[in-house]
């Protein structure tokens, strides 16, 4: 299954600040809860991004951890290795294709992490096959992403503006099922956990920021309902229209974030 995506910086750090911003829970506390890291594990984060979860994990373990952290975005590495000058460069960023075969050594990593990431994997059972063999006996796997029921409430103001369906999510419509269910096999104990964290909105403007940041033309999932930037426009106009009636109606907008925290041990 080929996905035409590869996020932007911009657009990532316009996601994270809203949900910094706007909601209600921390994600990484609860990842952080629920990974329990030990000291001296070597870590490898797949799609790591600008390395926000690099970070995360170095800090709470007070740098006593090996991380390496992968992505397929030059542009995002290179803001990762500028954020990394600020710990002496402790973490050490590689570009990686998760759609290729991992160059890395196997039975090595304690911890593998793939935070918002693995459902853009073209062959599923695949990347998880690789990254399988990159574990040591017992190693985990921890991988996150949306269920069916996140963001409900953006899927719906979307669907009334345009009136046309929501085109299929490659994270919400695989995660849950192909691969927790590929996780099932290849691994020998999984396990499931829920993170809900409500975004509330007051006023439009924040809400609009994340949908362009979800929606721009960098996010070519959308193309079913814009092909040009005038069409793009066109529909964030009716978008924004459809949230000042939410606000005017319930005061306000509460988007609510679902997402699993998949657990998998070798």
């Amino acid at each position: 299954m080929k996905i035409d995506f590869q996020e932007t910086t911009d657009d990532l750090a316009k996601r994270i600040d809203i949900h910094s911003r706007f909601g209600s829970r921390d994600i990484d506390e609860w990842m952080l809860e629920i990974l329990k890291l030990q000291p001296g594990i070597k870590i490898l984060d797949v799609g790591c991004g600008s390395g926000k979860q690099c970070f995360s994990y170095y800090h709470h373990s007070n740098g006593q951890v090996e991380i390496t952290g992968t992505d397929v975005s030059e542009s995002l590495l290179a803001e990762a290795r500028n954020k990394n000058q600020a710990i002496n460069n402790a973490v050490d960023f590689r570009f990686l294709d998760f759609n290729q075969a991992f160059d890395l050594p196997e039975n090595n990593y304690d911890l593998i992490s793939a935070c918002f990431a693995i459902y853009y994997a073209q062959d599923i059972p695949f990347t998880l096959k690789e990254m399988h063999r990159l574990l040591v006996p017992g190693g985990r796997l921890f991988t996150t992403g949306p269920m069916p029921t996140n963001k409900k409430v953006f899927y719906d103001i979307i669907k009334e503006a345009t009136g046309k369906e929501i085109p299929p999510m490659p994270g919400s419509s695989r995660y849950a099922s192909q691969i927790y269910g590929t996780m099932q096999e290849l691994f020998a104990k999984t396990e499931q956990h829920i993170f809900e964290n409500p975004l509330t909105f007051d006023t439009v403007e924040p809400f609009m920021v994340y949908t362009r940041a979800s929606m721009s033309e960098d996010r070519k999932l959308w193309n079913s309902l814009f092909q040009t930037h005038e069409e793009f426009e066109a529909v964030m106009t009716a978008i924004e229209k459809v949230a000042h009636k939410f606000i005017e109606r319930d005061s306000r907008i509460v988007m609510t974030k679902v997402v699993g925290g998949f657990i998998a041990t070798k």
